[in-house]
């Protein structure tokens, strides 16, 4: 039996998919100690990546932007259980380390998630992480839409005055970028449409600004950021997949599934309920069945044989399900013909490239927006629906 086929066979579930608020406190109770594995005490970081190896889970590289997004899961956390993550360490002594670098940073998507993560955490002085973002102009320059949606997102809880203006101009900058006609954003703000994939939008590129447009207009009761961030979600809820999936690439012209696969698992259990508890909390509207179905998927994949990624053996969860493809070639090839037409698409792709490969990693940023997508008070708001 290969590796690959032992994990397969590691991960499968028995019996019928459980209840889902079980289910969201298994997947908590296996985000805590692989956290821990991922935090470097020594450097007060959390690493890139922890990956099957034929030796083993093996710690990959450290990343500043995945220890905000840990620290922005950690902040409405209970002391004991962040102690468990951080060795010890309190979280700002942790953000300490990334604010005294902030002004090296040019990537405007570190800046913002540490200024978020400072804010939800107390941080004594955001005025270095809020000067380094306004130095960005980041209602100006080209960006990737997620990394304005998380600046937008950031501003959303920063009380200081002077990022009014700029929270605004981010939130304007957001609902300009926004096509009426598909419901979907563009991956990069200022790219224009004339390179070769242009048309195509990943899932993060929506739940984010829909996420982050929904906190704006719950703070600013602006209507327009509310009937934006609405219809992108309407669209990527009337998308998803029979079984749960939410699929992964999109036509910014029309609003289609470009390419499916893979099928993330950070998806299915955090960016998705994130950005849909967002909208839910401003509209009133019911989500739940939507949340519930990509959790049904995480639980039970019918591409894995009713396997799943959540490995209870090694305390993971892995990182997502794949074509079995050398490379990114599907995902190419897909773009490449839809770009001839919105309607074109490559055929027989499931036959020659099919679905089942597990990518055995998983990232800390995965699990900071698990438990920023799911603190207690949440779960148990859900078991007395």
């Amino acid at each position: 039996m290969t590796m690959m086929e032992e994990k397969m066979h590691s991960t499968q579930v028995p019996g019928g998919t459980p209840p889902m608020t079980t289910f969201v406190r298994r997947l908590r109770a296996l985000a805590v100690p692989a956290l821990a594995r991922m935090y470097r005490p020594e450097d007060q970081t959390f690493v890139f990546r922890l990956r099957l190896t034929p030796g083993g889970i093996a710690a990959e590289g450290v990343s500043k932007r995945y220890t905000a997004i840990t620290l922005i899961g950690l902040a409405n956390e209970e002391k004991a259980l962040v102690d468990l993550v951080l060795a010890g360490t309190d979280m700002k002594t942790v953000c300490d380390g990334l604010v005294r670098e902030v002004g090296r940073s040019d990537n405007l998507g570190d800046v913002a998630l540490l200024l978020w993560a400072a804010l939800a955490i107390d941080y004594c002085d955001t005025q270095p992480i809020r000067k380094r973002l306004f130095e960005l102009q980041p209602r100006e320059r080209m960006y990737p839409v997620v990394e304005v949606a998380w600046a937008l997102a950031a501003l959303c809880n920063d009380q200081h005055s002077s990022s009014d203006t700029l929270r605004d101009a981010l939130a304007a900058r957001l609902l300009s970028a926004f096509e009426p006609r598909s419901s979907v954003f563009p991956h990069i703000l200022g790219e224009g449409t004339t390179s070769l994939r242009s048309h195509v939008a990943c899932f993060a590129d929506l739940v984010y600004p829909v996420h982050a447009l929904a906190q704006y207009s719950k703070l600013t009761g602006n209507k327009m950021a509310l009937d934006c961030a609405r219809r992108c979600a309407d669209l990527f809820c009337r998308k998803q997949g029979p079984e749960g999936q939410w699929w992964w690439h999109y036509d910014w012209r029309t609003g289609d599934v470009i390419e499916p696969y893979p099928v993330y698992a950070v998806h299915q259990d955090a960016m998705a309920p994130m950005a849909l508890f967002a909208l839910e909390e401003v509209t009133g509207q019911n989500l739940a069945p939507y949340i519930e179905k990509g959790l049904a998927w995480l639980a039970r994949s019918p591409e894995l044989g009713g396997g799943s990624l959540v490995d209870d053996d090694v305390t993971m969860i892995w990182r997502k399900v794949a074509r079995r493809e050398p490379g990114k070639m599907t995902r190419t090839l897909q773009t490449l013909v839809s770009r001839f037409h919105p309607r074109l698409r490559a055929p027989g792709l499931d036959v020659i490239f099919p679905v089942g490969a597990v990518d055995y990693e998983d990232r800390p940023y995965h699990l900071g927006w698990l438990l920023y997508a799911w603190p207690s008070a949440r779960i148990a708001q859900w078991e007395t629906r």
